[in-house]
């Protein structure tokens, strides 16, 4: 083979192991600057859908998702195993991270009624109906006032009042039992309703419970003024709607004046 191919075949190759060489070397430093460049990410345990309070978690409430390791609050957990059987104490929206600091100690294996109530309150249930429960509208976290129709005992008659005896309670449940009723035992259902409220105010819903008939008036929500009644009685009742009595013709004085006239008495009345 003559030199002058040799030559262009040989340099030609030369050329192709440089560039060869020289892309292998690009895609090697490109790979690195990636890997330098992307972030480090941990997997948390967040919320797979909305979780109300007082929720015992389970594993169709938990998942995992990725997140920067500066963006992570203390009190997280990388496995869902760790969160079953716990309890929710504050609501969560769907993706937000579980936190130790907003569910209940993990001693507490149940939940239910008794985690939805605030510190210092208490929660009191009554049994009611339809009617009591204005025909179904009344569910938890609505607020109602509490009346009650009793006895006054101070009274010798006309004892029967009805006052409003508590305002803007908290219902924290709604439910049904079922009960005996009658001779023959038949079971029906009865609705109960659970009130928040405090130590004070459940002894007054116990009392008004025991000894009269209770109604609950809804209110707006956004309705928090206080409005003192003082109850009413049957004449009150009867007579709130009675026509007006009409005023007494009271007869006008009149000044009387007697006239003399030798023998003749005569007497004259003036109007004032």
């Amino acid at each position: 083979m003559r030199a002058s191919t040799i030559i262009p075949i040989a340099l030609g190759l030369i050329l192709s192991l440089a560039a060869g060489f020289m892309v292998f070397t690009w895609m090697q430093g490109s790979q690195k600057r990636q890997a330098v460049q992307a972030p480090q990410t941990i997997e948390i345990v967040v919320s797979a859908q909305p979780i109300a309070k007082g929720t015992k978690l389970t594993e169709t409430h938990l998942k995992l998702a990725s997140f920067l390791p500066e963006t992570v609050p203390a009190g997280t957990f990388s496995e869902a195993t760790n969160l079953i059987g716990r309890v929710v104490s504050t609501p969560f929206e769907q993706g937000e991270m579980i936190t130790a600091g907003r569910l209940l100690d993990d001693s507490v294996q149940y939940g239910g009624v008794s985690t939805l109530i605030s510190p210092g309150m208490r929660a009191i249930a009554v049994k009611g109906n339809q009617i009591l429960g204005i025909a179904g509208f009344i569910r938890p976290g609505n607020r109602v006032d509490v009346l009650v129709t009793i006895d006054d005992e101070r009274r010798t008659k006309d004892k029967a009042v009805t006052k409003t005896v508590l305002e803007n309670i908290r219902v924290i449940a709604t439910g049904t039992e079922l009960e005996q009723k009658g001779e023959d035992k038949e079971t029906s259902s009865v609705d109960v309703y659970t009130l928040e409220m405090e130590p004070k105010d459940a002894e007054k819903l116990a009392l008004a419970a025991t000894r009269g008939t209770l109604h609950f008036a809804l209110r707006n929500p956004a309705d928090t003024e206080s409005i003192k009644t003082k109850g009413t009685n049957v004449p009150d009742t009867l007579s709130s709607l009675a026509p007006p009595v009409p005023k007494s013709r009271t007869a006008k004085p009149e000044t009387k004046v007697e006239v003399i006239s030798g023998t003749n008495r005569q007497t004259m009345r003036f109007a004032q």
